[in-house]
């Protein structure tokens, strides 16, 4: 155990330090052994993806001296239903060359790579790639490595007759999980819940005083009943912190994407653009019609046209609906659709504040889906980025009415939503009220009843209003603390 000393370093308690030298000179032996074991690897695995033909070919390296080859070729049709191959497993005789005809029988592109290598690249939905998986001679596991879909289930098990036993070449080759995630052996965090290597509060509020906000004031409206729009879906990175970065996929460049706003009646269209690398689609809430044709997954340099008429008030969430979800909104494809309550009255401030979680990969790299899976997120923020509202602080002045459109976009924590030092006295939700400070429509007049949260799940949203009595800095917070500590705080700053 070490305490920090004044300027912040750790320092070694008496009788330490031998200790201390035995694990630097531990680290460094271990350091040496695995950049050895690494040269050594690649010696033997050289580039295995022959990019002229699409083909992929296995290793001779792993082919194990100990099988002897039958010079017979397993042929065999792979194809996709879902989030799955068919057939999810192959029986191959020892010794025998795979070669697998991959058709993408799915939605969306997906590859299929071996642990030794092998690999078909990224093949859309409807074409068709020849994969030689080399000679097979122990279980060998194949997978898709685009984001998230390894999770979902999509895994190919080779399982060779009369050969070695599971693991060895398939384990080490597979990496961690975490690994998986990004299809990279070069990782920035680990693959566990709670990464210890996550970016810190002070990394968090650096990198936020450095970066333009989020808009976050409500447009207003006007007289116009019809709103055109058109989404383009990009895919880029983005500084967390210092030294640490994130895939990044968008609707118009940032995440949340725009902010769209209206009144019940009118009708938004909506035209999605794929611009990025993989598979995309929209899922409006705000509208309803059946999802197959406007919320279709497309690929990318295609697009879309997608109508809904706002039939009912409320914080609505968009989002992508490509599968994993999850991961698509983990990485950054979501946002909110205002449609107003009929006799909304004016406030002097309104804004909209999403919040959403982040799980860090790979440096560079998507999200991990192992995280996402876990629900343990890394850092929280509020319109896409950590603590950007403590660096440039929301305003109002003591006196004025405030409202706050909340959406919890997810994809998994709850929001308790809490400003510090004021009391709610109106709470809107999910298209009621349950706390109102005039006369509410049953007659009844509720001044004196107020609210200390508004409390959301996942896709849930709603608005709060408040007058602020003097002038001071008011923490907005989720109170579920930990996810406040990760980054889910911001600062409504109050002059005179």
């Amino acid at each position: 155990m070490t305490n920090p000393t004044s300027e912040g370093r750790p320092r070694t308690l008496p009788g330490q330090e031998g200790t201390a030298l035995s694990r630097s000179a531990a680290r460094v032996v271990g350091v040496v052994i695995v950049v050895v074991i690494s040269v050594a690897a690649l010696l033997v695995r050289p580039s295995l993806v022959d990019a002229s033909t699409g083909v992929g070919e296995a290793s001779e390296g792993a082919a194990s001296s100990s099988v002897t080859e039958t010079g017979h070729t397993t042929d065999v049709t792979v194809k996709v239903d879902g989030m799955a191959f068919v057939p999810s497993s192959i029986e191959v005789p020892a010794g025998d060359r795979l070669q697998i005809t991959f058709v993408n029988t799915g939605d969306q592109r997906h590859d299929l790579v071996f642990a030794n290598g092998a690999e078909s690249g990224a093949v859309a939905p409807g074409e068709q790639v020849v994969v030689d998986a080399g000679v097979v001679s122990a279980d060998l596991e194949g997978w898709c490595s685009l984001p998230g879909h390894r999770q979902m289930g999509m895994v190919l098990d080779v399982v060779a007759v009369g050969g070695e036993a599971v693991g060895g070449e398939s384990d080490s080759a597979a990496g961690s999980d975490s690994d998986a995630d990004s299809g990279t052996g070069s990782m920035h965090h680990s693959g566990s819940p709670a990464d210890a290597s996550a970016p810190t509060m002070a990394d968090l509020t650096e990198a936020a005083k450095s970066a333009d906000p989020y808009p976050a004031e409500l447009s207003t409206l006007d007289d116009s009943t019809e709103h055109s729009y058109t989404f383009t879906v990009t895919e880029g990175t983005e500084e967390v912190a210092t030294g640490v970065t994130r895939a990044v996929w968008t609707y118009n460049g940032t995440s949340p994407g725009p902010i769209l706003h209206g009144r019940v009646g009118d009708t938004f269209h909506i035209t999605l653009v794929n611009e990025g690398t993989m598979g995309h689609s929209i899922d409006f809430h705000a509208g309803e019609l059946a999802p197959d044709e406007p919320m279709r997954t497309i690929e990318p340099g295609q697009s879309l046209e997608y109508t809904f008429t706002a039939g009912r008030s409320g914080v609505w969430m968009y989002h992508c609906s490509t599968m994993p979800m999850s991961s698509h909104i983990a990485n950054g494809m979501f946002g909110a659709v205002v449609i107003e309550p009929d006799g909304l009255e004016e406030v002097d401030r309104s804004y909209v504040l999403i919040q959403s979680e982040m799980y860090l990969g790979a440096d560079g790299e998507a999200a991990s889906a192992t995280k996402v899976a876990a629900g343990i997120p890394d850092v929280v923020a509020f319109n896409g980025r950590a603590f950007q509202y403590d660096a440039h602080p929301l305003t109002a002045k003591a006196g004025e009415r405030v409202r706050m459109w909340v959406l919890d976009a997810g994809p998994n924590s709850p929001w308790s939503f809490h400003v510090v030092g004021t009391q709610f006295d109106t709470v809107w939700s999910e298209g009621a009220y349950s706390v109102y400070h005039g006369t509410s429509a049953d007659g009844l007049t509720r001044g004196t009843t107020g609210a200390q949260v508004l409390s959301l799940q996942a896709a849930e949203g709603g608005f709060v209003e408040f007058v602020p009595s003097e002038a001071g800095h008011y923490a907005i917070v989720n109170h579920q603390m930990s996810l406040a500590e990760k980054g889910a705080h911001g600062v409504l700053e109050v002059s005179e």
